[in-house]
């Protein structure tokens, strides 16, 4: 799917509030349309597996759906396959090209655990949720969660490698779920914002609203996160029952307020300054619309706060 440049700039100077309503209506659709599957295929399983790449918007959407299968009275559990970390032998953890530990890999993922509690939620047993603490990079069985699902709950399982065969083989009846934000913004027959832009720039906004990282901590770590996604998870993309799009069409309107000053602000030596300055300018395409005016419940707010 892609957008249209005048058709979102005509809309931005006719009616902005009207405009990031509609769009906001039109991403709930997707989700009333998610919680539908989900409760089509409660009877088989009652895992829920939710990937996607970084900047995709998977936090703020597994909330969503949540939210609109309780309102259904579905009972619902997220939990954050993040938890499901091991620590590895630096001998023998998974490298990079680079030869850093590549914790993008699914290979720092206990997947033969979490597959284990696949199947006794799917059989009604108790599990024990596992609790990762990254400052010291290891399992903390104290703060361990016990969940056990009753009639008409479920669990979502959310995380970038929550597609992986290795983990779905064994468990065909879970509702699986790809989000991302995959649209590109178009002027007729060309383009001008891609889709990757536009999750390279929730991140860089987000890293440093709330991680106190700069933008260009961003993009050392954004090729390589690159690198996972092409690996790891956009090759099971196809497995999912649904491709939920998670772009807004106003969303290149109101991050520009924020994009510009970060990107603007990367060093002339760094190696990706000219696809940054590129980015940069495509912002000056689009009418802008101040962040103030964004929906309190938009998808937005994962990454503007």
């Amino acid at each position: 799917m892609a957008y249209q440049l005048e058709e979102i700039n005509r809309a931005v100077r006719q009616d902005k509030l009207g405009f990031m309503e509609e769009c906001d209506h039109q991403y709930q659709k997707k989700v009333e349309q998610a919680a539908d599957l989900i409760c089509k295929n409660m009877k088989l399983s009652p895992v829920v597996l939710l990937s996607g790449p970084s900047g995709s918007g998977k936090t703020t959407t597994a909330h969503k759906i949540t939210a609109e299968l309780q309102r259904r009275g579905v009972g619902t559990h997220t939990i954050s396959m993040d938890d499901y970390f091991v620590r590895r032998d630096p001998s023998t953890a998974p490298r990079t090209p680079e030869g850093e530990i590549d914790y993008e890999s699914p290979e720092m993922m206990d997947l033969q655990l979490l597959s284990q509690h696949f199947a006794q939620l799917t059989r009604g047993e108790e599990i024990l949720v596992p609790h990762f603490e990254f400052a010291r990079q290891m399992r903390n069985d104290s703060k361990a969660v016990p969940l056990k699902l009753g009639k008409d709950e479920v669990a979502i399982f959310e995380g970038i490698h929550a597609l992986n065969t290795k983990l779905t083989a064994g468990h065909p009846n879970a509702t699986r779920l790809y989000i991302s934000a995959r649209s590109n913004v178009m002027d007729g027959e060309v383009l001008r914002f891609k889709g990757t832009w536009m999750r390279l720039t929730r991140r860089a906004v987000r890293d440093f609203n709330f991680r106190g990282t700069d933008i260009v901590g961003t993009l050392d770590m954004w090729a390589n996160v690159r690198r996972g996604e092409k690996l790891y998870i956009s090759p099971y993309k196809h497995t999912a029952h649904m491709l939920f799009d998670s772009s807004l069409p106003y969303e290149v309107s109101v991050m520009a307020c924020y994009a510009r000053p970060l990107m603007a602000a990367v060093p002339e030596e760094n190696q990706r300054r000219h696809e940054l300055l590129e980015l940069v300018r495509a912002f000056d395409w689009f009418e802008t619309i101040e962040p103030g005016l964004v929906p309190k419940d938009s998808l937005l707010h994962e990454f503007i706060g």
